[in-house]
């Protein structure tokens, strides 16, 4: 039904039975489907997200949750820090595919959840002429879409890098977590079994972290990863972005994944 299309039965008539007081009425009807968004009647054709879903204003939110539990999800780089200077404990999510496990399998508690999706500035993607830069919060299936872009446009000497990523992405999770789950929630779990924390270091990649007062300092990916789920971000630090510079010439960069499933 949810096709706008007749049933593939091969019947290109529907008899439709309305029962009134005990009496069978039966007629002939042409198969009609409803758009889903105005009520309006069509035909052969495709669903659209809705245009006024599209066009909307995201306005800064804060929700009250059970238990005491709030949410919160600004809009600007400066209200983020400014929360994270009021609750330097909060736990920041992105897809939120992390902390969901924590809390269901592992008995977490996160009385504050800041949202970081709709801060313009952790989701910058940007092509320099030195490399690439990446806000935190870009999603993967976005990161996929700009690395292809890149492997197309630049010379190949100075993609080896894009490349090894891109391949290592085709593997990551699937089409609906890296639709959401971002770049640099990735970076910060800091996961033992990551996929791409160790081309982050390979490539030579470099982070950058900003503070509550908005200081920000560089720190090369090989020295963010401190231990076991552990990275060099101090209370009230945030991950703000992700530069991969473009690899040099004769340096290669190659993605190798062995697990006991192709995916996830």
């Amino acid at each position: 039904p949810s096709s706008g299309k007749p049933c593939s039965c091969g019947e290109h008539k529907v008899h439709n039975c309305v029962r009134s007081f005990g009496a069978a009425t039966i007629g002939e009807r042409r198969p009609v489907s409803y758009s889903e968004i105005d009520g309006s009647l069509y035909n052969e054709k495709e669903l659209i997200f809705p245009p006024e879903l599209a066009l909307r204003n995201d306005l800064p939110l804060k929700l009250n949750g059970y238990g005491g539990i709030r949410w919160y999800r600004p809009l600007k780089l400066s209200s983020l820090l400014d929360l994270r200077s009021l609750y330097p404990n909060a736990k920041l999510v992105a897809g939120n595919t992390e902390v969901g496990i924590e809390i269901n399998f592992k008995n977490a508690q996160y009385p504050i959840l800041i949202s970081v999706t709709h801060v313009h500035e952790l989701n910058v993607l940007s092509i320099k002429e030195n490399g690439l830069e990446i806000g935190s919060s870009v999603t993967l299936s976005k990161l996929q879409h700009i690395l292809l872009k890149v492997i197309t446009e630049r010379d190949i000497h100075e993609t080896s890098s894009c490349r090894a990523i891109s391949e290592q992405l085709k593997w990551f999770a699937g089409k609906q977590v890296k639709n959401v789950a971002s770049v640099g929630g990735n970076i910060c779990t800091a996961s033992p079994i990551s996929d791409l924390n160790p081309l982050w270091m390979a490539a030579r990649a470099e982070f950058q972290i900003a503070d509550s007062k908005g200081y920000i300092r560089t720190v090369r990916a090989k020295d963010f990863f401190l231990g076991y789920r552990k990275v060099d971000l101090a209370q009230g630090e945030i991950l703000l972005s992700i530069f991969i510079p473009w690899s040099r010439r004769f340096e290669f960069v190659k993605e190798f994944k062995q697990s006991h499933r192709r995916e996830d």
